[in-house]
């Protein structure tokens, strides 16, 4: 038991979450590798030890232990040595859930290549932008009509691509997987001389799927999966030997979170849900049948899945439920704990980093609070001038001290921009410019994006606390609030706002969503503009536009000026 854990972290039960954040350590060797340090380690240990349960909505299932995974890797490492990739060549994966998006990731990390995973959703121009930036040597695809699409009509425009894959079919001009698969050796010696990794590698880079501009090249070294020890066995609470599901697809940071590092280095089984499109009660039934132990998921699955009769399933299983990606509503952890009996712990970060903020297990979760940091990273909330803000004031959340002591797990820079790095982490203080406030007792609760934050009429008002008081209402499944021109007030409070079924829009609606905000929270905060829409806009990670949204409002401010 904890085998793995035990190697890299000198303790690993606390007493309070006190004597966590003051005790806990992780120790990064300095070749540290995921693929051999963690899967073939647990191989050798436990060569029966279960790593995947994948399953898929059309009866498919499969079960890998850890054993397998090692061995498929090798295969495939072999492989795409044979065709080229070694250390630092980069590797684009668009591979959706399927099984074979561990296998292929495990394999890169052992050839010391960086991967970069892509969603299913990129585009020529993303997938153009993303090749290019990177000078991605090869792409490895699900045979996804629209993923093949895209691709072949961006290859021409990317010379530094020399070879595709497919993934689950054939097709003219691309090399088949399965036979990659099959063709390779299962045994593969890890890598000496200038072929073998450092901790302080390149490993993985991130996309991040911006509000506006183009995206970022987040980088990420070898150590970072050992910062994820903290989002898996202390957040969500993974258990060794027992079913996780955390719902992302693989093109998404979140994966990375949820679906693969600090869980596999935690003994937990992956269960792997490779879905068509999220349907509420498939999901549900997927939690009930496989019988879970604990689960992550972002807001927005919570409440949908609330719009079902979640009661009727038994999740009894479950035994922690967590939540990041966007501020999660009061209400629906409400909602969730009256279905269910148990609550919903959120947990804060980013693509570039694990998670540094959570509602840990030792503390009792208040709705509508992120909870209190991790260890190791230093997390303060810093006002403009760079000063510590006192408990009740708003401040910019940062991880300080880096020349002290760089956590593992926090991104190491842009890639191939030393300008935006320096700016970023080149100092004592990384600021990711997000807002929030500390209350007396230690609890973190988010305000907004620094850009979010909505200035009128001399009040500055956090989007979060306006959203989940409309969330309150049963009429309300999913809203953004954000700032709208206006010529007296400077900015007004504008709502936008996805229905649930039964309701339909109108002036009697408004007035009453309008009140109901009033009555939950500081009136001059109510929403002066509310529109009504079938969905919200979201970027590639499932975060809401905010920034577009602003952007159509000022837009229709500028029209109405001139009629």
């Amino acid at each position: 038991m904890d085998h793995i854990l035990s190697k890299y972290c000198p303790r690993i039960e606390f007493d309070s979450y006190e004597d966590f954040f003051e005790n806990f350590r992780i120790d990064v060797p300095k070749d540290f590798n995921f693929g051999y340090d963690v899967i073939d380690e647990w191989a050798r240990v436990e060569p029966e030890k279960k790593a995947l349960l994948w399953c898929d909505d059309h009866g498919a299932e499969r079960e890998f232990t850890f054993t397998e995974i090692s061995q498929l890797s090798n295969r495939m490492a072999n492989s795409l040595r044979s065709l080229g990739i070694g250390k630092g060549d980069v590797v684009l994966l668009i591979l959706r859930r399927r099984w074979e998006y561990w296998i292929t990731a495990v394999a890169l990390h052992k050839l010391g290549a960086i991967l970069i995973p892509g969603s299913l959703q990129l585009t020529k121009k993303d997938i153009v932008y993303r090749a290019s930036s990177a000078d991605v040597k090869m792409m490895i695809c699900v045979a996804d009509d629209y993923v093949i699409e895209q691709t072949e009509a961006a290859l021409p425009e990317v010379p530094s691509v020399l070879n595709k894959v497919i993934v689950a079919g054939s097709r003219e001009g691309w090399i088949s997987y399965d036979e990659l698969l099959e063709g390779g050796s299962p045994e593969f010696e890890r890598p000496i001389g200038d072929q073998r990794t450092c901790s302080s590698d390149t490993m993985l880079i991130y996309f991040t799927s911006g509000t506006t501009g183009m995206a970022k090249m987040v980088m990420h070294s070898f150590a970072h999966p050992l910062g994820h020890i903290i989002t898996a066995k202390y957040w969500q609470q993974v258990r060794e030997n027992k079913l996780h599901l955390s719902v992302s697809d693989s093109g998404w940071a979140k994966f990375g979170w949820g679906k693969i590092y600090g869980q596999w280095i935690a003994g937990a089984e992956l269960f792997a849900y490779d879905m068509d499109k999220f349907v509420p009660t498939r999901l549900l039934q997927k939690m009930q049948d496989y019988k879970l132990t604990t689960f992550c998921a972002p807001p927005t699955m919570y409440r949908f899945m609330l719009q079902e009769d979640v009661a009727s399933y038994d999740l009894s299983s479950i035994v922690n439920f967590a939540t990041a990606g966007e501020p999660l509503n009061p209400e629906v952890t409400k909602q969730w704990r009256e279905a269910t009996g148990k609550t919903i712990r959120e947990g804060f970060g980013q693509s570039e980093g694990p998670v540094l903020l959570a509602n840990f297990p030792w503390i009792e979760p208040k709705p509508g609070s992120m909870g209190k940091p991790s260890p190791l990273l230093n997390i303060k909330l810093l006002d403009d001038d760079g000063f510590e803000c006192e408990d009740g004031e708003e401040g910019a959340i940062c991880v300080t001290r880096l020349r002290e002591a760089y956590p593992p797990g926090l991104f190491v820079g842009y890639y191939r921009n030393p300008e935006m790095t320096a700016e970023a982490v080149g100092g004592d203080v990384y600021n990711l410019h997000d807002m929030a406030w500390r209350d007396p007792d230690g609890y973190f609760t988010f305000i907004g994006r620094n850009d979010d934050v909505i200035k009128c009429s001399g009040y500055r008002i956090g989007p979060f606390e306006v959203e989940s008081a409309l969330i309150e209402h049963p009429a309300v499944v999913e809203c953004a609030v954000t700032a709208a021109p206006d010529p007296i007030r400077g900015n007004v409070v504008k709502a936008t706002i996805v229905l649930a079924a039964g309701y339909e829009p109108s002036d009697g609606l408004v007035k009453e969503l309008q009140t109901h905000v009033k009555k939950a929270t500081a009136p001059y905060k109510y929403p002066r503009i509310v529109e009504f829409v079938d969905e919200l806009p979201k970027t590639l990670g499932g975060k809401i536009k905010r920034a577009l949204l602003r952007k159509e409002a000022e837009e229709a401010a500028k029209a109405a000026e001139k009629l």
